[in-house]
């Protein structure tokens, strides 16, 4: 374990910030201390989704944590050594499953042996990246990267009855650099739908309506998954293409009060957005690339633009370890470039973030 404690501002880029700390420490055997945790959040400090990953990685690495409780704004954790086994860990509301998978993936990886990780709470979050975005973008590239990962939805999980559960099966892997440049590339849509589960399926037929208006696709070759009643009051509307080698997904949840065309709306927003963009990646898939690109020790990728998400991840890696992580705006509103590169060690860099 490193002597050193990092020191980390966690009031800029909420939750994030402190996965991405988990991860790294995890890894690095390095602790660290965090303040301001979700400052700037209308709820700021430790949700119980925060609070599960928390809790979950110091049983995975044998920490020693203070400060891991509901609302807390501070947390110190020192790290043990990563331990393979089967795990199983409860949110208890309808926070991101997914979110908390992400977490303890890397330091899985890592270990000596194959682990199962079973997480239950929300799997379709409006806050949160969705299954199927995991699944069909994130997943295959971390695969290509080489990481030996299985992934099963077991059920279904919406705000806020949760619910929900995911099943990763994890094997020891090296991760192996990964270059995203294929922007200039034509779009192709791969599929794009509505799922309801407990609500009129009328409502996913306006939402299919307003895909095969926008994206011009022939209505009759749309259709609504109904799940019944068997995950709680639930709406995702998804769009699914794929540009040179990478595969994205862009889905939006129902919420309350909110008309079936707008959520379709905000799907096909972003998507409309990475089509007309010259990026390879969307944002969301950027930000959440730059994690094992770092444990490669390179990696390469252009996205649309540079958010506050992408600025605050690249700070903390750099905390953690030794990579130069550049991010090129590649003109006042267009594209960035996030390049990773490993440097020479020449001591623990331990400077706030």
């Amino acid at each position: 374990m490193g002597q050193d404690l990092i020191l980390i501002d966690g009031t800029e880029g909420g939750g994030q910030v402190l996965r991405t700390a988990l991860s790294l420490s995890m890894i690095t055997g390095q602790a660290f201390r965090m303040t301001g945790i979700r400052g700037k959040r209308s709820r700021p400090g430790l949700l119980r989704q925060h609070l599960t990953a928390v809790r979950a990685a110091a049983e995975i690495c044998g920490a020693k944590v203070l400060g891991a409780e509901l609302n807390s704004t501070a947390i110190e954790f020192r790290p043990g050594t990563v331990k393979a086994g089967e795990y199983s860990f409860a949110i208890g509301t309808a926070g991101s499953t997914i979110l908390v998978l992400q977490t303890l993936l890397p330091a899985l990886l890592q270990a000596t042996g194959p682990s199962t990780v079973r997480i239950t709470g929300g799997t379709h979050n409006p806050a949160a990246p969705p299954f199927d975005f995991i699944e069909q973008a994130w997943l295959p590239l971390i695969r290509r990267m080489g990481a030996q990962v299985e992934l099963a939805l077991l059920r279904h999980g919406f705000v806020p009855c949760g619910g929900g559960a995911i099943e990763a099966t994890i094997g020891p892997s090296t991760l192996k650099p990964l270059v995203l440049d294929g922007g200039q590339e034509p779009v192709t849509i791969v599929s794009a739908g509505a799922l309801v589960s407990g609500i009129p399926v009328s409502i996913g037929n306006r939402e299919l309506d307003r895909l095969s208006a926008r994206l011009k696709i022939e209505r009759r070759n749309l259709s609504v998954t109904d799940l019944g009643d068997q995950a709680g009051p639930g709406n995702v509307v998804s769009v699914t293409a794929t540009r040179a080698d990478v595969t994205e997904v862009f889905a939006n949840i129902g919420q309350e009060r909110v008309r079936a065309e707008q959520v379709a709306d905000v799907a096909v927003d972003e998507f409309l957005a990475w089509t007309q963009s010259n990026a390879a990646v969307g944002n969301r898939l950027a930000d959440q690339l730059m994690l094992p690109m770092a444990i490669a020790g390179a990696g390469k990728l252009t996205t649309e633009r540079l958010s506050n998400h992408i600025r605050t991840n690249a700070v903390v890696i750099q905390q953690f370890i030794a990579v130069d992580v550049r991010l090129t705006r590649l003109s006042e509103q267009g594209n960035v470039v996030v390049e990773l590169h490993a440097r020479q060690l020449s001591g623990h860099d331990s400077n706030g973030g």
